[in-house]
């Protein structure tokens, strides 16, 4: 999930910087000469879409008012992606102690917290592997630094999710579906079989397995085979597990399903399409088939499970290049439905998605795929659907060379993205944002996340907006802040409002009955109201107003 300038050295998004040289060895030719797996580019025009976020959205049901003052909240996502193959971000390294693997893992969320993000998409499923006890997979060697398959003894996925939820942040759990081992360039199981942990389902199910690029190349790795109906079934039912089991907000993919193509070689799939090819004459058209099976059939069985739990992916930022189909975007980079066999604007049209996170990792005014042109090329393509469009950031390119060594791209991208309409970011990856590299990450932080802000309201999901809490104390506590508790029911998590002047707006949200307000103004009198919200982030009326007397 990563794309750059050609002349910038190559990254990929889920892979360390000792994969990077193999990866610029892989790089795709297109048009203008051979683009990294970083490079890959889309963006036509489109009126800009004005159904997402909002720079500040009331309470539904009205205009509600605190005090008389209206109360206004942004509504957009905020969220980082927290990586765990090749310990890119968590854990740190393999087979550490569980409590240290904790305490890093807190140290991210509380970073999340620290720059108002409302939601983490964390890495469960790397590559056919687990980070939670599961009948379908071995026990992930990036967490137990063991490729046997010998369990940690606790259930990182139980607290991960508690941690998050304890910090009013969704919890999306990320898996890679297709995948089963890395490249042994990495340290993974490259090609081999005897490699893979011995409860690995590869090794019980050994037609199910595809190795690309073939075992002579450095990049060589093991895949379940897309073409086959059990492997698909199988898939979905060991990702459908973590569903099942545990409370997670929502079910997440990136941009991982077919493998990106490698010069001179085929996916050698010929024996499944013979054997399942469903009549189809185009072996691309099947494969995009299956693709589009997968995602549908998710969607619905996830909604069938729990319905409330949303479903997204983070594609690949380019569709289709419009010299290709006129529905394209004006760009000149490898495509998503030509080359990986994900037509991921059949998937927006369709509605098997809840959201869409296109990654858009090049700069603004970059000539083969302008970010600027890109971003309504997707507001576009939501547009008259209930698909929301949060846009995958790449924080991972600050301080490269070119445009991404000014520290102001990515707050203009965030700006270009409000003026779209956008509903929302996530940020490559935990690392980056914790780096803030140039100053980034905080310039960015200071014009756009200055303040909490609560999630957008999908309104498909179920909705049981609480009814007003009752705020039962609200006094000042140490060093001028200020203490407030209420009593709520039937509330997922609480929204704070504080009158600033003739506006009351958001200043903190919980999934507590207690907060305190640690910017509270100090030598005046205040005001406060609390709302309470449902699982869909449904907002339901505000308290009565609470004053707070000057200290």
């Amino acid at each position: 999930m990563i794309a750059a300038d050609p002349s910038a050295e190559p990254v990929r998004r889920r892979r360390t910087k000792a994969l990077v040289a193999v990866t610029a060895a892989l790089a795709v030719a297109v048009t203008a000469g051979a683009w990294s797996l970083r490079e890959r580019v889309g963006g036509d025009g489109g009126a800009p879409h004005r159904a997402g976020a909002t720079p500040d959205a009331a309470p539904a049901g009205g205009a509600p008012t605190c005090a008389g003052r209206p109360a206004r909240s942004p509504r957009e996502l905020r969220g980082m992606w927290i990586t765990t193959v090749n310990n890119i971000d968590w854990p740190s390294r393999r087979g550490l102690p569980a409590e240290t693997v904790r305490t890093e893992l807190r140290g991210w969320l509380d970073l999340a917290v620290r720059h108002h993000h409302n939601a983490v998409f964390v890495h469960v499923r790397p590559s056919g592997d687990a980070l939670w006890p599961s009948a379908y997979a071995p026990w992930s060697e990036w967490l137990t630094g063991h490729r046997d398959g010998r369990d940690p003894g606790w259930d990182p996925m139980e607290f991960m999710i508690t941690e998050a939820h304890a910090r009013n942040l969704e919890f999306h759990a990320w898996f890679n579906p297709y995948r089963g081992g890395q490249p042994a360039t990495v340290g993974g199981p490259g090609p081999r079989l005897d490699q893979l942990a011995p409860t690995h389902p590869l090794r019980r199910h050994r037609d199910w397995v595809v190795t690309y690029p073939s075992a002579d190349r450095p990049g060589s790795r093991l895949y379940f085979n897309p073409g086959i109906p059990e492997a698909r079934t199988f898939v979905e039912d060991s990702m459908l597990e973590a569903v099942r089991r545990y409370d997670v907000d929502g079910v997440h993919f990136d941009d991982f399903f077919y493998p990106y193509p490698e010069a001179g070689q085929d996916f050698p799939d010929d024996a499944a399409f013979a054997r399942y090819g469903r009549g189809f004459a185009d072996k691309d058209a099947w494969r995009r088939d299956n693709v589009n099976t997968l995602v549908r059939e998710m969607s619905e069985r996830i909604k069938a499970l729990k319905p409330w739990v949303k479903f997204g992916i983070s594609p690949f930022g380019i569709w289709r290049n419009a010299r290709t189909d006129p529905a394209g975007s004006a760009t000149a980079g490898l495509q998503s439905y030509d080359d990986i066999y994900a037509d991921t604007r059949l998937w927006v049209r369709q509605q098997w998605l809840d959201y869409v996170v296109p990654q858009l990792y090049w700069h603004i005014g970059f000539g083969k795929a302008d970010y600027a042109k890109l971003l309504p090329w997707w507001t576009a393509t939501v547009r008259g659907t209930r698909v929301q469009l949060y846009i995958g950031q790449a924080d991972y390119r600050v301080g490269e060379r070119g445009a991404w060594r000014d520290p102001g791209e990515l707050d203009r991208q965030l700006a270009l993205n409000r003026r779209h309409g956008v509903s929302g970011s996530v940020h490559f990856s935990a690392r980056q944002v914790r780096a803030d590299r140039l100053g980034a990450v905080s310039r960015y932080r200071a014009a756009h996340y200055a303040g909490p802000a609560l999630l957008p309201v999908m309104a498909h999901l179920p909705a049981a907006p609480p009814a007003a809490p009752a705020v039962t104390e609200a006094r000042r506590a140490d060093a001028g802040q200020v203490a407030l508790t209420w009593r709520g029911e039937d509330a997922v998590s609480f929204a704070v409002y504080r009158v600033d002047g003739d506006t009351a707006r958001l200043v903190g949200t919980t999934r507590g009955t207690g907060w305190v307000d640690r910017t509270a103004p100090a030598g005046s009198a205040l005001t406060y109201c609390v709302s309470g919200l449902d699982r869909s982030g449904n907002e339901g009326p505000l308290s009565a107003p609470v004053p707070v007397t000057a200290p």
